[in-house]
């Protein structure tokens, strides 16, 4: 974890939203899944104070959230990017070059998968398939695809995400 990152982690964090989301499930049975959800989309990831308040409120175990947390891919335990770029490391985007693309992410970026920049800007990730096999090599920025990517088309996205801040 980046040390900008560790302070985010270390600096008190306002429940209410968690509270607001645990409000409007608290009486629905198996609920824990989309309270998790919520709370990770009004914060970017889960907050371990969140974890224990959803423990309490929802009367489970903070391991059994745990085991949640841990188990689905979906959540973070960890402050993530602003920008999320996913690199396709799937069949066909790997024969075109998958790989010289993620080079060149972590070079332009300085982090690799899993890795979030210091300043919170961006995260890298490496995944299996974009479903875009079609365009391969293929980078995602949050909801937005790229297809067809090269090293320096990979570049210019990256700049543009810099300079949107």
């Amino acid at each position: 974890m980046t040390e900008t990152a560790q302070q985010v982690q270390e600096e008190e964090i306002d429940l209410t939203a968690a509270n607001e989301v645990i409000d409007k499930y608290q009486d629905m049975h198996g609920a824990l899944m989309p309270v998790l959800q919520e709370i990770q989309e009004a914060y970017g990831y889960i907050p371990e104070e969140t974890v224990h308040l959803t423990a309490e409120r929802l009367n489970v175990y903070a391991s059994q959230i745990y085991g949640v947390l841990t188990f689905y891919a979906q959540f973070h335990l960890e402050p993530r990017g602003k920008y999320i770029i996913r690199v396709c490391m799937g069949t066909a985007c790997h024969v075109k070059g998958a790989g010289r693309i993620g080079d060149t992410i972590k070079e332009q970026l300085g982090v690799g998968h899993a890795e979030t920049t210091e300043d919170l800007l961006f995260t890298a990730e490496y995944v299996a398939c974009i479903g875009a096999c079609g365009m391969a090599p293929v980078i995602m920025v949050n909801d937005a695809t790229y297809g067809s990517i090269t090293v320096q088309k990979t570049q210019e996205v990256v700049k543009k995400y810099q300079a949107m801040g």
